[in-house]
């Protein structure tokens, strides 16, 4: 089974997140065995940000760094689970509020595909970037 990586290269809708990952070197941390839970925003919610944002996180290694483990959590969560918590904590150390009592939401996300599987944990597919605070 690939990996979260792998599966988020193969999909074709993630390059901006899989470039912020290379930028910000992470990726041999989401190759490593986990499990994780990520909750990767695709092209669309990136193209939401206001202009010359990426621009900008990309030449601040470590605010990009900051946004993307926000988007990580350890263990592996799928949907089901993560309605019965309410909250997660990310990498990044700051809680996650979970929805999912009218569809399935992540903070100021709503999760267009949940529960993709990958061999080293589980991938939530969000609509918007989302932030600390």
């Amino acid at each position: 089974m690939p990996d979260i990586v792998d599966i988020a290269v193969g999909a074709g809708s993630f390059q901006t997140l899989v470039t912020a990952v290379q930028v910000a070197n992470l990726v041999d941390a989401l190759k490593s065995p986990g499990p994780f839970t990520v909750f990767a925003p695709n092209d669309d919610a990136f193209a939401k940000l206001p202009p010359g944002t990426i621009t900008t996180l990309v030449q601040n290694v470590p605010q990009l760094s900051r946004i993307l483990m926000f988007h990580v959590v350890s263990g592996k969560f799928m949907k089901a689970d993560l309605a019965k918590l309410g909250f997660v904590t990310s990498l990044e150390g700051s809680p996650i509020k979970i929805d999912c009592s009218d569809g399935f939401e992540v903070k100021n996300a709503t999760v267009v595909a949940a529960d993709i599987e990958a061999d080293n944990g589980v991938i939530h597919v969000i609509d918007n970037v989302i932030l600390m605070g």
